[in-house]
């Protein structure tokens, strides 16, 4: 009978054992598990403060861009030459007629130099668009790869 006790115990040590080696493994693999899982939020994190960095400057060029648009429009004539030569034009003119006819040459000239500016501001816009479209699609396709990549390490 103390034979058969002894014979149990050790039965049940030697279970122990493996349930311990068991459960020690489970832990090794679950500290791999969250340790490459730290790293891959590391490194997206560190993707994503580069991103915002970037962004921040593409923003700041772009207020620096609509300040200087600001002060173009906002401007008054640029030298006194300018000025002077806008004046011996205006004196040359003769009659009321002369006047309209030179004026609706110069607001056709505003007009044409208007759609023009906005031609250019879409076409900006358009730009910066298809940029921050192919911006986003590079990091998507960046960040598929890198899952595939840790997915086929990880096998």
């Amino acid at each position: 009978m103390s034979q058969e006790l002894t014979q149990q115990w050790l039965a049940e040590i030697q279970t122990l054992r493996q349930q311990l080696a068991q459960l020690e493994s489970d832990r090794d693999s679950g500290w791999e598990s969250a340790e490459k899982w730290r790293q891959l939020y590391n490194t997206e994190a560190e993707q994503r403060r580069t991103d915002a960095q970037m962004s921040q400057v593409a923003i700041a060029d772009l207020k620096a861009e609509i300040q200087k648009l600001k002060g173009i429009e906002d401007a008054t004539l640029p030298d006194s030459t300018t000025a002077t030569a806008i004046q011996q034009e205006i004196a040359q003119l003769q009659s009321p007629e002369e006047l309209k006819a030179k004026l609706t040459v110069v607001m056709k000239e505003r007009d044409r130099l208007l759609q023009a500016l906005k031609t250019e501001q879409d076409n900006h816009a358009q730009t910066r668009n298809n940029l921050t479209t192919a911006l986003g699609d590079a990091i998507d396709s960046l960040t598929r790869e890198r899952a595939a990549g840790e997915g086929e390490s990880g096998r």
